[in-house]
């Protein structure tokens, strides 16, 4: 769905050649947390060559007045796919694994991996979603609803993937697998020698200095952590993603998010770099056919440029993130309520509007 203020701000914003300011942003946060009730914080960051920006809107809660700000942490869900994927480009780049190693190769030898065709799924497969993969397991006996993935184990992968028919054949059509990206997470894990969270510790966050992202939260963090509210604005629990981590468990805040996209537009100096230039490499066709997926990344062609982006969810938050390689310029948005909208028309037309530039703060944040 498209926001009608949002349109009707960057459709102004066009005919005088700029981006939507400051104030104008505010306004469009406020009206839909305030007017349209549709959320009830977000916070706006965008990085390019000048520098960082953020721009907030609403509280920590319906029950907490606390304003939500650029150090505010929120879970990121899906985006965490992209930190797997960078992983594996950069495992890739030391030669650790290979994109066409088999799956089964980093799996315990009683893991039965689906095949068909004869062709065995590989990492390029998961990192891709064209594994074949559902996009979860049936397998799933859930005991709390509010925290749907808390109970499913490795063991429960485990069996699921010894018993499971492809339904399609490998590496040919896109089909967006939380399962799969889990599964990425658990080979990569299983071949560093390390569980996830301390491999997304040693490989992308330690190195890029963000500290603020992260599955268990410090007692710092936690006073920090923005509730979660359904499409409802009822608070509700936050999601462990325990076996299928590496699909969307990470948490973090905008200065950590801003942080990681400001690497992948190369506007930081990281040995990074090289990996996540690779990962814009592989290329294959995405859910419809104005879109490709590279590794983890999703691309689309906007005013004859390329946006490389990625959305999540959990029960109680929406996020957004994406870069402009040609215009340098990147968007985070993070917001506390799971609306069926969510918040990508917000940082998309933010993207397609990146070859100008926003009203700067007289101090960077």
């Amino acid at each position: 769905m498209t926001n009608p203020c949002m349109a009707m701000l960057i459709a102004a914003a066009a005919l005088r050649g700029q981006t939507p300011t400051e104030g104008e942003i505010r306004a469009l946060l406020t009206e839909r947390i305030d007017q349209q009730r549709q959320n009830v914080g977000i916070v706006v960051g965008l990085v390019d060559d000048h520098g960082r920006r953020f721009v907030s809107r609403g509280s920590f809660s319906v029950n907490d007045a606390r304003p939500v700000g650029n150090d505010t942490v929120f879970e990121i869900g899906s985006t965490t796919k992209v930190f797997t994927s960078t992983i594996l480009a950069d495992m890739v780049r030391k030669g650790e694994v290979s994109l066409d190693d088999p799956v089964a190769k980093y799996l315990p030898a009683e893991v039965k991996m689906p095949q068909r065709g004869g062709k065995q799924i590989t990492l390029v497969d998961l990192a891709t979603h064209t594994s074949g993969l559902p996009r979860m397991p049936t397998n799933m006996a859930i005991k709390d609803f509010s925290n749907p993935y808390v109970d499913y184990t490795v063991a429960n992968l485990f069996q699921f993937l010894s018993s499971h028919e492809l339904a399609r054949d490998i590496g040919v059509q896109f089909e967006y697998s939380n399962l799969g990206a889990g599964l990425l997470g658990q080979a990569l894990s299983r071949r560093a020698g390390m569980d996830y969270e301390a491999l997304v510790r040693a490989r992308v966050t330690g190195p890029l200095g963000m500290e603020n992202t992260r599955i268990a939260l410090s007692p710092e963090m936690k006073s920090r952590l923005a509730v979660g509210h359904n499409a409802m604005r009822q608070p509700v629990a936050n999601w462990d993603l325990g076996a299928l981590a590496g699909a969307g468990a990470l948490r973090s805040d905008a200065r950590d998010m801003l942080t990681f996209i400001a690497a992948h537009l190369g506007l930081v100096e990281s040995l990074l770099s090289p990996a996540m230039a690779a990962m814009t490499k592989v290329r294959r066709p995405g859910p419809n056919s104005e879109m490709e997926v590279v590794l983890a990344w999703l691309v689309v062609k906007r005013e004859g440029h390329e946006i490389f982006w990625h959305n999540g969810g959990t029960g109680g938050y929406r996020c957004f993130m994406g870069y402009d390689p040609q215009a340098r310029a990147g968007v985070v948005v993070l917001s506390n309520m799971a609306t069926p909208a969510g918040v990508d028309d917000i940082g998309m037309r933010l993207l397609v509007q990146a070859g100008t530039k926003i009203d700067r703060p007289a101090a960077r944040q």
